[in-house]
């Protein structure tokens, strides 16, 4: 397959020559987001001086590592710049037009780094969200720290959960994607390591001693890139100094459960029913993500689910072209111009949005509003991407923390005990932290000892 494209990427006149700094430092390439008062919100002059940067060090032999960070100590990247978008959209077809075309842009730097051939890290440092998300999550390596607030808000400002989010989202254990996707909250600091959104927790002072860690990284010519990747393990490794105490493991136990059992339902109907039936201790979880949904875009919602639904059989590519096709359609829909400003409002407390349509209860299932969202349009050209990678899995999700299909595998390939499985995932991570209390929490809910003391896996139709 081809991996490469005639399509070009470059400035143009206008666009801002500060919003993205570059550094070289021996083998390591630096991308600094420069626009922190704003939160680092991504545009597209920044797109197009990031791509031909990528492009250049992936051809280059002196660029050993690329690390994508942002300026200061607020975000990383907060977001596209979805404000220029719904102004644009409120001048009708034609500004609706250019905000597409903004995404076709977005995500095909976001391909590009999902299917990058260099090894590539994001520093998830402050807030994460939406634009910030397609620059970190597809990364073989994503490091979270204390001020981590990892969040897909889509559905608060009537659009999607989009830049490959399809594709992530769906494939996280059980249905915490699906959660996620639609309720929009947040996970913040330990627990985007916890959940396998981040590969790694690091205290944020730790990140600049880290780059000058990796910018002496030499490897072989003849290193494969796992070889490479397995190095830069154990040098993010080198700089943990611990797990935060007081801030435990949220996606966890009971409440996992109650995720599970709520948003693994086909219908929004059926997951407002199931919620409606919580009791005992996640009766007040559920209560509070009930009032939640009901905030949200009822069309977001719809969308998302049918997005979580049909997303996990999509390919990396194939993710971003329907992605487009769904963006765009959002583009001309009234609840992205109505989310998006009421959110920036400064009336406080923020004004209640007029969704089309109004509430979820105003929805019948015959309505299908998500239908048209993944129908293509003729008028809006196939996304090209920047080369022909692709793949159905991420290729380098072993250098993530377990999942539970790994424990699961583990614990059905031979006879041992919980305490001996924890064990094992920990000597194949070499001692990373975190691994140990992630690997418990999956063995103390989803195993049962047998008669012998050894862990049996617990199938939810047994």
């Amino acid at each position: 397959m081809s991996t490469s494209t005639n399509e070009v990427v470059k400035e143009i006149e206008g666009d801002d020559p500060e919003d993205v700094l570059f550094n070289n430092l021996y083998g390591l390439r630096t991308i600094e987001l420069n626009r922190p008062r704003k939160l680092n919100p991504l545009n597209a002059s920044m797109i197009r001086k990031i791509v031909p940067r990528l492009v250049e060090w992936e051809k280059s032999n002196m660029a050993n590592v690329i690390v994508m960070k942002g300026a200061g100590e607020r975000a990383f990247c907060a977001g596209g710049d979805v404000y220029e978008l719904a102004q644009q959209n409120q001048e009708g077809p034609e500004g609706q037009k250019r905000s597409s075309e903004f995404f076709a842009l977005e995500y095909k730097l976001d391909h590009y780094i999902a299917t990058y051939q260099k090894p590539y890290i994001a520093f998830m440092d402050g807030i994460t969200m939406g634009g910030g998300v397609g620059l970190s999550i597809h990364a073989p390596f994503r490091i979270a720290t204390e001020r981590t607030v990892f969040a897909m808000p889509e559905t608060r400002i009537g659009f999607f959960p989009d830049v490959g989010a399809s594709f992530f989202l769906p494939r996280m254990a059980g249905a915490i994607g699906t959660y996620l996707a639609l309720t929009s909250e947040n996970l913040t600091g330990a627990n985007a390591f916890y959940s396998g959104v981040a590969t790694h927790y690091l205290h944020s002072t730790s990140l600049p001693n880290l780059e000058s860690r990796l910018a002496e990284l030499r490897f072989k010519d003849y290193y494969t890139m796992e070889e490479r990747l397995a190095i830069i393990e154990m040098t993010i490794e080198e700089y943990a100094t611990g797990l935060p105490h007081n801030e435990p493991m949220l996606l966890a136990g009971e409440l996992r459960k109650a995720i599970d059992r709520c948003f693994s339902k086909s219908s929004i109907g059926e997951i407002v029913t199931a919620l409606q039936q919580e009791e005992g201790p996640t009766k007040a979880w559920a209560e509070k993500t009930l009032v939640t949904l009901n905030k949200r875009s009822p069309t977001s919602v719809h969308v998302a689910l049918e997005q979580m639904r049909v997303g996990k059989s999509w390919s990396i590519a194939e993710t971003f072209r329907k992605e487009h096709q769904i963006a765009a359609r959002f583009m001309r829909h009234p609840d992205f111009v109505e989310g998006v400003t009421t959110q920036l409002s400064r009336e406080r407390p923020l004004p209640t949005p007029k969704w089309q349509p109004a509430t979820l209860e105003a929805v019948e299932p015959s309505d299908n509003i998500a239908e048209p969202f993944f129908q293509e349009s003729e008028d809006v050209p196939k996304l090209k991407l920047l080369n022909g990678r692709d793949y159905i899995e991420y290729p380098y999700r072993s250098f993530g923390v377990p999942t539970e299909k790994d424990v699961e595998d583990l614990v059905n390939q031979a006879t041992r005990t919980r305490r001996e499985i924890r064990d094992e995932f920990v000597r194949r991570k070499k001692g990373r932290q975190g691994i140990s209390t992630i690997v418990d929490e999956i063995l103390a809910r989803k195993t049962r000892n047998d008669a012998n003391g050894k862990a049996a896996w617990i199938y939810e139709d047994n």
